[in-house]
């Protein structure tokens, strides 16, 4: 069959054209350049998921309390699922009361709200609220760190296993940057009715008043989230997540020197990605695309369209030379089922790596009769395909 090429209405200002290629994807944008002093990052652009920069982002390390966002995913999936609720009251043991380090202070014996444990756990990086919650959960924190490594391997997270619930130093409790970033993600879009806990400057609990570690909510960036993170092993780490203009970027760094460069080196990277790149919408979800050419089919054409948004990121520098092109083999044999693949759009830039999606017919076309086919091929015979 012949590559049909048609014309069809203006994309960001550009034609669509049919061709014949394969299918591949690709997920990084990278025409802008950047460092930082970080010893593992990863910033994404939430929107279209795309990798705007990345540092041995998928090298072992010690995630420290950013862990604990494995924590609070699992809490809310229980809520969720009926297990608890906010309401709910836990126990507190004598170990979870002995627990070092960071502390909500919990009262030994005292049974305690999940909604304040939540809050413990997220505003004030409690590990002794973190031992409450997962021996609620699950009997002891070792039950729960193991089905927080199953967990993780469920969502993805290829480069994590977890002994703790609290992060607390472990030679094998170890994420990656870009597991890190999966998982606040997965958090994010599985349980936006709870992501507002990250945003709370402060919570009081035992007459105590902590404020949240996380320096980016205090910086007016629209920075909204999520955990920071210390140890000697891991040096400082922040994941934070912020919106902008319908934008939603995603940073995890860590291995950092101090606080203030923990601090001062994640709103450098957030301000750039936001400055730097842009997002374009290009096809709704669904939306007819361009009628496709048909072999031997009860219609012409088929319409076809995207599965889901279609939303591109890339420097904006490099948005003057984008193209986007509809490529597929015509005429396509029928019978076609809707959801068939029946080709692909490209995007392609000037130092942007390209992305290439799926496009699917939107409706059923079926075979000619036997009568019907001959005529099309008789048809085709006298006057070639149609261009």
């Amino acid at each position: 069959m012949n590559a049909v090429v048609v014309r069809t209405r203006a994309v960001i200002g550009l034609a669509v054209a049919l061709a014949s290629a394969n299918v591949a994807l690709a997920v990084g944008a990278h025409a802008a350049t950047i460092d930082t002093i970080a010893k593992q990052a990863i910033l994404l652009d939430l929107t279209s998921n795309t990798v705007l920069f990345e540092k041995n982002a998928d090298e072992r390390m010690a995630p420290s309390s950013m862990s604990k966002i494995m924590t609070a995913y699992l809490v809310f999936e229980a809520i969720k699922g009926g297990r608890l609720t906010l309401e709910s009251t836990l126990p507190v043991t004598e170990r979870a009361w002995r627990m070092q380090g960071s502390k909500m202070f919990v009262e030994l014996h005292n049974n305690i709200k999940v909604d304040d444990l939540l809050k413990g756990v997220i505003v004030q990086s409690g590990n002794d609220a973190c031992i409450v919650l997962a021996e609620g959960l699950s009997g002891s924190e070792s039950a729960f760190a193991a089905q927080a490594t199953k967990k993780a391997k469920e969502l993805g997270l290829t480069g994590t296993n977890l002994t703790n619930a609290t992060g607390w130093p472990d030679p094998n409790h170890y994420m990656t940057a870009r597991d890190l970033a999966l998982l606040a993600e997965h958090l994010i879009k599985d349980f936006p009715e709870y992501y507002h806990y990250y945003s709370m400057r402060e919570f009081k609990y035992h007459g105590i008043t902590q404020g949240n570690r996380n320096p980016l909510l205090y910086r007016g960036m629209n920075v909204d989230g999520m955990k920071t993170g210390h140890t000697e092993a891991g040096g400082y780490g922040l994941t934070a997540s912020g919106e902008r203009e319908g934008r939603r970027l995603l940073l995890v760094v860590n291995g950092l020197p101090s606080m203030q460069s923990r601090a001062d080196e994640s709103a450098r990277l957030i301000e750039w990605g936001f400055r730097e790149f842009a997002t374009y919408s290009l096809f709704k979800g669904g939306e007819t695309i361009e009628q496709v050419p048909v072999w031997l089919g009860e219609q012409d054409t088929v319409p076809v369209s995207v599965p889901k948004d279609l939303n591109v990121t890339m420097a904006r520098a490099d948005r003057s030379g984008m193209k986007v092109s509809l490529v597929s083999s015509a005429p396509v044999a029928a019978p076609i089922k809707k959801g068939d693949v029946v080709g692909k759009v490209m995007i392609t830039a000037p130092g942007f790596p390209g992305k290439e999606v799926p496009v699917v017919a939107a409706q059923d076309v079926e075979k000619l009769g036997f009568v019907g086919r001959a005529f099309a091929a008789a048809k085709y015979l006298v006057f070639g395909a149609k261009s």
